[in-house]
């Protein structure tokens, strides 16, 4: 048996932030889940759609390990990754790190994790793993999932080796914090503008506050885009609210983000503004999933129809939001 010892066994609301929040903390750097998700500039919106799934999917998210990569670059922070097709060189990865007394992320499917009871395939799935033995590995995940938590190693295999859409092939990686770590308040407007740009310009029309404004069109069919609409619907609105998203499809946790920028941050008008339409929008997601709810439970059109009007307003909110915010100065 080998265990890292040190571990803040701490879960959050998302599954990336939270290991990226074990695996800083055991070098020392603190942060909120919130600032970890804004500096790693994690907000985005994406309508996802195509002949192989069996109903859309809304996210609220840049890709998985995105997040990661960008939160890296930010604070300076010497990312490590492997990546191998080779499953025993890719627990070899992991276990050296753990011997060395480091936690490591993986990225894997969730639906091979014993303590899920949700049976959802999910490749983008992100953990912080700190100790192992003969037949269990030790886990944090989000608090959600339980925190600290355990699976057995024939499960942990299969999800690192899964394939398939946001997997990635027995992926593990470290961080390691300078002894010079930039202040966070000193990246903080760098990441909110960077972040701005990229949904305020999406490459496609399914992506940033055009994908929001597409899925206030399209969300309209869902009854009969729907094989059970009891089932994908409400099945859709649980994923926005619960899956990992902190509610609300990530905007809570950007409003927080920004909650905590404005104290910490001389005070700005815009990021005020930028503030107050974020909470506007938290609150309009989570009416959206509400409605989307009620229309598979009722199977009533019009419940669809009041929640394409709310994405129409949503896209709106958020474009204003991210103009205002993407002209904020350091």
């Amino acid at each position: 048996m080998s265990t890292v010892k040190g571990i803040d066994a701490r879960g959050m609301r998302h599954c990336e932030t939270t290991a990226l929040g074990v695996l800083l903390r055991h070098q020392g750097v603190d942060l909120s889940e919130p600032m970890l998700f804004g500096l790693g500039r994690g907000l985005s919106f994406v309508y996802w759609d195509s002949k192989s799934m069996g109903f859309p999917f809304l996210g609220g998210r840049v890709r998985p390990f995105e997040l990661t990569r960008n939160l890296a670059g930010a604070l300076g922070l010497d990312l490590r990754v492997q990546e191998t097709a080779s499953p025993r060189k890719g627990w070899a990865n992991v276990v050296a790190a753990v011997d060395a007394g480091r936690p490591v992320g993986l990225q894997l499917d969730s639906y091979h994790l014993d303590y899920f009871e949700s049976k959802v395939h999910f490749g983008g799935h992100v953990v912080a793993l700190y100790g192992y033995d003969d037949q269990v590995a030790y886990l944090v995940d989000t608090e959600q999932q339980g925190g600290a938590v355990s699976t057995g190693l024939g499960g942990l295999a299969q999800a690192r080796a899964a394939r398939g859409p946001m997997t990635a092939r027995h992926r593990s990686f470290t961080l390691t914090a300078p002894q010079d770590l930039p202040a966070a308040r000193e990246r903080i407007v760098p990441a909110i503008t960077a972040c701005a740009e990229a949904f305020l310009n999406p490459p496609i029309a399914n992506l940033g506050h055009r994908g929001i404004e597409k899925s206030g069109k399209l969300v309209r069919t869902w009854l009969q885009r729907a094989d059970d609409p009891r089932r994908d619907l409400t099945q859709a609105a649980l994923l926005m609210e619960k899956a990992g998203t902190g509610g609300a499809l990530f905007r809570n946790l950007y409003r927080d983000f920004l909650a905590e920028c404005a104290q910490v941050l001389e005070p700005s008008p815009r990021l005020r503004t930028g503030h107050r339409l974020y909470i506007e929008a938290a609150a309009l997601w989570t009416e959206v999933a509400a409605l989307i709810t009620r229309a598979g439970e009722s199977g009533n059109e019009q419940y669809l129809v009041q929640a394409g009007t709310a994405l129409h307003e949503l896209s709106r909110i958020e474009r204003e939001a991210m103009e205002t915010l993407s002209r904020l100065e350091a």
